[in-house]
């Protein structure tokens, strides 16, 4: 009898763990292709690795953004927030009719849901930065016209 109550509580143990197991995916690295960010909505060389497994595109998307000297996004909003972290280098992050503030790497940055801003590199540094964009009714972000380069150089 005891000899079935440690099988009985093996089997109960492992298939638990097993069924708690099913609930994880992972997406090995270099699954998800990158992509150089579409002109509509970044100015310069920005490549785009989209970062997601399973279903997790259901609640948001986190991306990790390359951006070359000079590069940027476009203006946008975000329905439910942003989170930015930086990763490498040094760029800036403006929110509309504010100054530009700059950001480096280990900076975390927390955006409000609906404020108009953009994010890149600074003119003479790479940036790097893994964003995270929440979802609100199946929306992560609203993409407005791009940062003109008198914008972007009026600091």
């Amino acid at each position: 009898m005891k000899k079935y109550l440690i099988a009985a509580s093996a089997t109960l143990l492992f298939g638990a763990a097993a069924a708690h197991a099913q609930g994880i995916s992972i997406t090995p690295a270099g699954k998800t292709p990158t992509v150089i960010g579409d002109a509509k909505n970044f100015s310069g060389q920005a490549a785009v690795d989209i970062k997601a497994a399973g279903n997790s595109g259901r609640y948001g998307s986190v991306g990790q953004v390359d951006f070359m000297p000079g590069a940027r996004t476009a203006w946008h909003t975000h329905p439910a927030g942003q989170l930015l972290i930086i990763t490498e280098g040094r760029g800036w992050v403006q929110e509309e009719r504010q100054p530009v503030r700059e950001i480096k790497a280990g900076d975390v940055v927390w955006i409000e849901p609906g404020v108009n801003h953009w994010h890149g590199a600074a003119k003479d540094s790479r940036m790097s930065h893994i964003a995270i964009s929440y979802m609100r009714d199946g929306k992560a972000v609203d993409w407005k016209e791009l940062v003109s380069d008198d914008q972007y150089n009026d600091r």
